[in-house]
């Protein structure tokens, strides 16, 4: 029988500016490769990070960041999680968190993405 995963996220955190992400809830296969998406239109706002909640966790783990086209992950994340965006110039802004070949139960959580100003 295969196992799914359910994902979830929250809206986005930042002071003054909305932060959509998409898909809001997601069910997947074990196995399967996934895509969130994060968007605002506060252009300097250069600076996206990704979070990790799972269930019974108190703690947020953060997952990484990119930073205009910089991109960094924790290492705990490195196997599984890929970070892409390009948050620099005078546009709306967005970034994408992909999780590869997900893994029950470590992956079945909720994701947060924040923007800010760089610094």
């Amino acid at each position: 029988m295969p196992t799914f995963i359910f994902l979830s996220w929250l809206i986005g955190v930042c002071l003054a500016v909305d932060v959509h992400q998409t898909p809001s809830a997601i069910i997947r296969r074990q196995g399967d490769k996934v895509q969130l998406v994060c968007t605002h239109e506060k252009t300097d706002y250069t600076l996206m990070q990704w979070y990790q909640k799972s269930p019974g966790d108190q703690a947020l783990k953060r997952i990484g960041h990119v930073s205009y086209s910089i991109v960094e992950h924790e290492k705990s994340f490195q196997e599984h999680f890929n970070i892409t965006g390009d948050l620099g110039g005078e546009t709306a802004k967005n970034g994408s968190l992909f999780i590869d070949d997900l893994k029950a139960p470590e992956h079945t959580a909720v994701y947060y993405c924040a923007a800010s100003y760089a610094h």
